[in-house]
């Protein structure tokens, strides 16, 4: 990047402490843990033409997490207050573990938010037993956020393949039949205006007879898209007056994610849940070491959190 004078200054996004523009760079630090993110893995059934954590049927560079490794981490959230547990992936109803994982949440008083496609691996009878009975037992506690990525079949699957509109479409309609609490997560990736997909998302709600405010952020939440290549500006300590931004309302001011790297002996603690592999984002490895600010040195700081003003939490 050239700088005013002509200067060829160093690219975006290299050092911790400074902005290729030499500035300082921002920071968020942990106002409180009100969220503890567990990934479960990054296998998946599915291959999303855009997943930012490149699951798949293949990927297992984070592997699954046992419930055995995630409840001291549960234990530790417990302690330092927090009141929210979430569960991501991969497709976490791929890891053998996660009905006894939800459960160990669930008993310890956390509410539980488990990111779902609703697909035939939530469709698995063990799945569906276990769920139903944590859903007996704890019905205000358990909320499952079901990815549809658009509001039409062929948006859907564009990014998806071919038939997962549908397939989850009648897993939703399982949780709906159920009783189970639901929301939706929907993302902008046909450069369509927020407005007009909440109107396009309404219209399917009201064709399928899904009990869902499209209009209400909490019920459908549309997730800006990420690209680690796109050029986007670098977030400096002068930012946040600026824009008008409070570092509070940060994701990484109120969250964590618990991990497990393949070949790892342990779990470790990373910042948020959208920066799985950059080391640089790994905080420690108990909730307690990873109490400190994270630098917001990659372009998912500017692109969701910053300037897309987005959270994955519920």
């Amino acid at each position: 990047m050239d700088g005013e004078a002509g200067v060829k200054t160093a690219a975006k996004f290299q050092h911790k402490e400074r902005t290729a523009a030499g500035e300082l760079r921002a920071e968020v630090p942990l106002a409180r843990l009100e969220t503890l993110w567990i990934n479960t893995g990054t296998l998946c059934n599915v291959e999303c033409a855009h997943c930012y954590i490149k699951s798949s049927p293949t990927n297992d560079r984070l592997v699954y997490l046992s419930a055995e490794e995630a409840a001291p981490f549960l234990d530790e959230a417990r302690r330092m207050g927090a009141r929210e547990i979430g569960f991501t992936g991969g497709e976490p109803f791929l890891n053998p573990d996660m009905i006894a994982m939800t459960q160990g949440a669930l008993t310890r008083g956390f509410n539980v938010l488990i990111l779902t496609n609703a697909m035939r691996p939530m469709m698995r009878p063990k799945v569906q037993e276990g769920l139903l009975s944590l859903r007996a037992r704890f019905p205000h506690l358990l909320t499952l956020r079901v990815s549809l990525d658009h509001y039409s079949a062929e948006g859907h699957d564009a990014e998806r393949g071919e038939g997962a509109f549908e397939a989850s479409m009648t897993g939703l309609g399982w949780l709906q039949d159920n009783g189970f609490s639901f929301t939706i997560a929907g993302r902008g990736l046909t450069g369509e205006r927020e407005a007009e997909l909440r109107s396009g998302f309404a219209a399917l709600f009201e064709a399928r007879g899904v009990p869902l405010d499209a209009h209400d952020p909490a019920q459908l939440v549309i997730f800006p898209e990420m690209d680690a290549a796109r050029d986007v500006p670098e977030i400096t300590a002068a930012c946040w007056s600026i824009l008008g931004k409070d570092q509070a309302d940060m994701m990484c001011a109120t969250s964590r994610m618990l991990v497990k790297r393949k070949g790892a002996e342990r779990p470790a603690v990373l910042s948020c849940t959208l920066l799985p592999y950059d080391e640089q984002f790994e905080m420690g490895k108990s909730l307690a070491e990873a109490a400190k600010p994270v630098k917001l040195n990659h372009p998912f700081c500017a692109q969701f959190c910053v300037l897309g003003g987005a959270s994955c939490s519920g």
